[in-house]
């Protein structure tokens, strides 16, 4: 038999669970809210945030002489036991709801609030000692307590975006240094354009993802501005003179980073603008990989009838009836992420521009979408790093042919053989079916010798 207790708020009584720690307000939210069934416990590095700004506002309250040091030791005692992943259970509450976050402010408070209730020496739900409301979130509201755990949990969460990128990063360079010498032709509009190498083509893909690690970092560095302080819609009311600015303090010591204090709470406590600002980062990166994922298709496309300029490491078959098929799975994967990762920011886009007068609600739809895309993100960048680019491998022989036979060539060695001599080697080779490369020698423009030498790579190409 479940045993309970009962709690009361405005709405009345209810029962909770005797062994759970959270309280009345939490439990409303688990029966108001089965939506999405993705659970704030599942998301620890928030939980855990959600601790840090808990700690730092009590040790602020303690510091201004609005609380007493026992409860002060017991409230931080608590945040410190959820800062070693103790208590994640106890935060059942759906990450899409009404309220605006409260019911996420809420589930935290009374976790803390019960955990310190029992270290100093008293049951769960005996608020008088020490009560979610008057106590654990003293000097703040969900207004600035939410917003300012969402931003910092974000913070740390991103770099998992750019550990991920970086690695990605070098593996993509590490191809393009083995392909270095590895000769092909160059495409626009899908046709034929003029020779470069295998090797510049994958540094081109190396090096427009090493441009994005910054510049996610800068729009993550935005999360670091909180509004601690600012409590219901920005004017500070309940928060007693010095506590903004010295919670922000306290925060940037336990974190150990640059955390600062919103300019104007106001502003900062209806702002969602620094959310937009990282989803359309991770947009573009997105585009960029899914690019990048189409071009390695194709370059794989094959093997006999397709271009056949590289071969993706094979992951399983690729058909139920075509034997011998096998499919560029990994890219496919990461082009289905890539489109997610758009279709996120429009969600996020949308929730923001829904802001009204001094508040945003739609902040929690905020929150599930943004750790939403920085998680499929970070293993679509790791999967396709581990099980695919790391093991992709060139047609060299093939890539060669192609240059040769390639109408393309004539373009390379226009500058050499002459306007005149191109013309009519590219008619020859077009109405002929020849190859540009037999063509040359044939009528005696260039030897062997020479003509070798002007397609070797190292001669052929330019590195600016």
């Amino acid at each position: 038999m479940n045993s309970f207790r009962t709690e009361t708020d405005l709405l009345g009584d209810l029962q909770i669970p005797e062994n759970a720690y959270y309280g009345v307000q939490t439990q409303r939210a688990i029966n108001n809210f089965k939506i999405s069934n993705h659970k704030l416990y599942q998301y620890p590095i928030f939980i855990k945030s959600l601790a840090v700004v808990k700690l730092a506002a009590v040790e602020t309250n303690f510091e201004l002489g609005l609380i007493n040091e026992t409860l002060k030791d017991a409230i931080s005692q608590a945040c410190l036991d959820l800062l070693k992943d103790q208590y994640f259970e106890q935060f059942p509450i759906d990450m899409i709801q009404g309220g605006a976050g409260t019911s996420v402010n809420m589930n935290a408070n009374e976790v803390i609030a019960n955990i310190a209730l029992e270290k100093l020496g008293h049951k769960k739900g005996d608020y008088q000692h020490c009560s979610p409301n008057d106590h654990v979130n003293l000097s703040q509201s969900t207004n600035d307590a939410y917003p300012s755990a969402l931003k910092l949990a974000l913070f740390q969460s991103s770099k998992q975006v750019t550990n991920a990128l970086e690695k990605l990063f070098f593996a993509l360079d590490r191809k393009a240094k083995e392909f270095e010498n590895v000769i092909k032709m160059g495409r626009t509009q899908l046709q034929d354009a003029v020779p470069m190498t295998l090797g510049q083509e994958f540094e081109a893909f190396a090096f427009t993802l090493k441009k994005e690690i910054p510049y996610l970092q800068d729009q993550a560095f935005q999360f670091l501005e909180v509004n601690m302080g600012a409590t219901a819609i920005g004017t500070g009311l309940n928060a007693p003179k010095g506590y903004a600015q010295l919670c922000a303090d306290k925060l940037a010591t336990l974190l150990n980073e640059p955390v600062k204090l919103a300019e104007n709470l106001v502003e900062a406590t209806s702002d969602t603008s620094s959310f937009v600002a990282y989803a359309g980062a991770l947009k573009k990166l997105a585009i960029k990989l899914s690019k990048i994922c189409n071009d390695l298709r194709l370059l794989a496309s094959g093997p006999r009838t397709g271009l056949y300029e590289i071969n993706l490491p094979p992951k399983q078959p690729g058909s139920s009836i075509m034997p011998g098929k096998v499919n560029p799975v990994i890219p496919e994967v990461v082009n289905q992420v890539c489109f997610k990762i758009i279709g996120n920011e429009l969600t996020v886009s949308l929730a923001a521009e829904a802001g009204q007068l001094q508040l945003n609600v739609m902040e929690p739809i905020i929150a599930l979408t943004l750790f939403d895309s920085i998680e499929i993100l970070t293993n679509a960048i790791d999967t396709l790093r581990v099980e695919c680019v790391e093991g992709i491998t060139a047609n060299t022989d093939h890539l060669r042919n192609e240059v040769y036979n390639s109408i393309g060539i004539v373009t390379a060695l226009n500058p050499i053989i002459g306007y005149k001599n191109s013309t009519k080697i590219a008619k020859q080779a077009l109405e002929e079916n020849r190859s540009v490369y037999d063509l040359i020698l044939e009528h005696n423009i260039l030897t062997k010798e020479q003509l070798d030498t002007y397609l070797d790579p190292k001669n052929m190409l330019s590195s600016h």
